[in-house]
């Protein structure tokens, strides 16, 4: 049998600015900025990431709003509230305007949440003072959850019938 050269395979060429982000979309949806910042990271220069997010936006492989109504969907089921949505949404280069607009298409119930929130936490029992309670109200203010919806919503769980004389 003769022996055969087989052909080197070629190397690859290194991908452009658009190649890479165009990699990066294909996992999952970026925003502009974190796009960008992606891209610089990775040896980039800042015009040649900069024109490869405007051909990606001008196809519309790369939108701002698709992300952020991604990141609120997913938010959500998190089980954070419309706080923390808007600051992580600020951090991708979403201003809060255009946060909030992205909160109210996705129509979520605030109170029906926050509920969730507590049965998933304590397991549907009711606090057993006014300590526990509070307690409670501040793990669900760290979860970006406002002021009203917590009051209303543990002071509607209620406490033990002993510990309702102190309200």
């Amino acid at each position: 049998m003769p022996n055969v050269r087989r052909p080197r395979p070629e190397e690859p060429k290194p991908l452009d600015a658009y190649d890479k982000a165009l990699t990066l979309l294909v996992r999952r949806e970026h925003s502009a900025k974190e796009l960008k910042s992606k891209l610089t990271r990775r040896g980039l220069d800042s015009a040649a990431a900069s024109e490869a997010l405007a051909k990606l936006q001008a196809k519309d492989f790369q939108s701002d709003a698709r992300f952020g109504a991604m990141l609120v969907r997913s938010r959500i089921e998190g089980g954070y509230g419309p706080r923390w949505i808007i600051a992580e949404l600020k951090t991708h280069g979403i201003g809060e305007a255009g946060a909030r607009e992205l909160i109210d298409a996705a129509e979520p119930d605030w109170a029906e949440l926050v509920r969730r929130q507590l049965q998933r936490r304590y397991g549907g029992k009711s606090a057993k003072s006014l300590g526990e309670r509070a307690k409670r109200a501040a793990f669900l203010l760290r979860r970006g959850f406002d002021a009203a919806t917590v009051q209303s919503v543990t002071r509607a769980e209620g406490l033990d019938s002993s510990a309702d004389e102190l309200d």
